[in-house]
């Protein structure tokens, strides 16, 4: 792999295959967002990519929780001029295009992730940084242009960027990107809960998070074998699964979330949740025997003699070199993993479910042991213990009346916070000190707390409410408050 620097901008090339392939990576995407603003890195780019010309060649971009990437193959003066023309959108974005640009998003729907990964993120990290993976936020047609300028102008400048080629830089490569110093990310700690819990969600198919060592080949070795071993148990033995998948977030350059996911037929979420669930638990208890072991390295040996396989590389040492992570080659990684023992793969698992978070589909309910016996908790939002003494606001009285549900619930406020009790008895607070937005629509306030819990403030819902919008309106930051999106039924 060589190196150099083009305009201020680090360069990483290594031959591979033709068409040549240019990436330009920057080390910002959804974890760098807040919650008024999710979808801003998405909205930038899409900016960005709007101001290219018809061409033929194949070009994209994406956007991920860690890193927002341009690229593009095709001929090398093909892929200057690509490069020109995002570089210097980058550095005058088309903010007249806002209003187009968000209905486009709305209409493609995209995720940063798979939706149970997301939810994972987010029961781990609360509405902020990656926890911000499954929410919708705002809307991208409330994200004032003002930020858009400012996010962009913070990390899509050369102190932020890499670029890797396939090949040789080509002859009159320019990277025309405005100046500005690499951002500092601040490590995101977990939210205080103990693991391992489980949560009925609104996903689509059971999953499992874990924390543990960012570089480690035990660990990852001993997740390709947990996704083999759910393969074999819930497909083609039980017949419950079509898909096994897996993604990782690195958190800090030590610490890393792994997920890993299986759909399920429908009626059946609850089975296979339970599948992983002790699929897991036999990994970590017994660890894999040598000929899985043996059979992953095998893989992964025949996997980097694919010369195509030198664009994945460079995306790792783009990564490393924008986000502060260890780098190894394929073949430094390939010694690693040969190294692996079965009792080193049995301990990193099972360390990785102290930290365990397990969720399953709305309705199911799960009957769970860890490692030592005990009954693995519920988990899901961050519930109070109690309902606060404060201001009780109730359903009006004929909903009381007619509704069994209605006369469970109220809604709470006191000097630093507004809580829901909801029908089934939850307790859901959120200070006003931990406000990430505010939905407005009429007279209602939805209210979006830090730690995961979200609460209506309706008077319709619950007379006299209108007190609790005052209350709130006075408490927390304008800046938070936004109307309803007109992009989202």
């Amino acid at each position: 792999m060589e190196q150099t620097v083009i305009d201020g901008v680090p360069v990483f090339w290594a031959q591979g295959p033709a068409p040549m392939t240019a990436t330009l990576t920057f080390g910002c995407g959804t974890r760098d967002e807040t919650f008024r603003t999710i979808g801003i890195t998405h909205l930038i780019e899409h900016l960005a990519m709007s101001t290219l010309p018809r061409v033929h060649h194949e070009h994209n971009a994406s956007v991920g929780l860690e890193i927002t990437q341009f690229f593009a193959t095709g001929k090398p003066a093909q892929l200057v001029e690509f490069l020109d023309v995002v570089c210097r959108a980058l550095a005058d974005l088309p903010l007249d295009r806002i209003d187009k640009e968000a209905g486009v998003l709305a209409a493609e729907g995209g995720q940063v992730t798979h939706p149970t990964a997301a939810t994972l993120l987010a029961r781990r990290f609360g509405t902020s940084g990656y926890g911000l993976a499954p929410w919708i936020g705002p809307g991208y047609d409330r994200i004032p242009a003002s930020a858009v300028a400012a996010h962009a102008a913070r990390f899509f400048t050369k102190g932020n960027a890499v670029l890797t080629l396939t090949g040789p830089p080509p002859e009159g490569l320019r990277l025309p990107l405005p100046d500005g110093p690499r951002p500092f990310h601040e490590p995101q700690a977990p939210l205080p809960v103990a693991g391992p819990r489980w949560s009925a969600e609104s996903v689509p198919c059971p999953g499992l998070g874990m924390r543990g060592p960012a570089v480690s080949a035990a660990w990852s070795l001993g997740m390709q074998v947990l996704q083999e071993r759910l393969t074999t148990v819930a497909r083609r033995e039980k017949g419950l699964s079509y898909d096994v998948g897996a993604e990782r977030a690195d958190v800090d350059p030590v610490t890393a979330e792994r997920m890993i996911w299986v759909d399920a037929r429908e009626g059946r979420e609850t089975e296979v949740a339970e599948i992983l669930w002790d699929t897991a638990r036999q990994l970590a208890a017994f660890g894999p025997d040598q000929d899985e072991i043996d059979h992953e390295v095998t893989a992964f040996a025949e996997a980097i003699e694919d010369p195509r396989l030198v664009d994945a590389e460079l995306d790792l040492r783009a990564r490393a070199e924008l986000l502060g992570e260890s780098f190894h080659t394929s073949q430094e990684w390939l010694a690693e993993l040969k190294a692996v023992t079965p009792e080193q793969v049995a301990a990193v698992i099972s360390e990785g479910l102290r930290t365990a978070l397990l969720v399953v589909p709305e309705g199911g309910v799960l009957e769970l042991s860890d490692r030592d016996g005990k009954r693995v908790a519920v988990g899901g939002c961050a519930r109070a213990g109690a309902v606060p003494d404060g201001r009780v606001f109730r359903p009006p009285l004929f909903a009381r009346m007619v509704n069994g549900s209605a006369r469970r619930a109220s809604l709470v406020l006191t000097a630093d916070s507004v809580t829901l009790r909801d029908d089934d008895g939850d307790v859901h607070m959120v200070r006003f000190a931990d406000v990430v937005g505010v939905e407005v629509h009429d007279g209602a306030r939805t209210v979006f707390g830090r730690y995961g819990c979200l609460v209506p403030i309706d008077p319709d819902l619950f007379r006299g409410a209108g007190e609790a919008v005052v209350a709130l309106e006075a408490a927390v930051d304008p800046a938070l408050f936004y109307p309803r999106t007109d992009l989202i039924g």
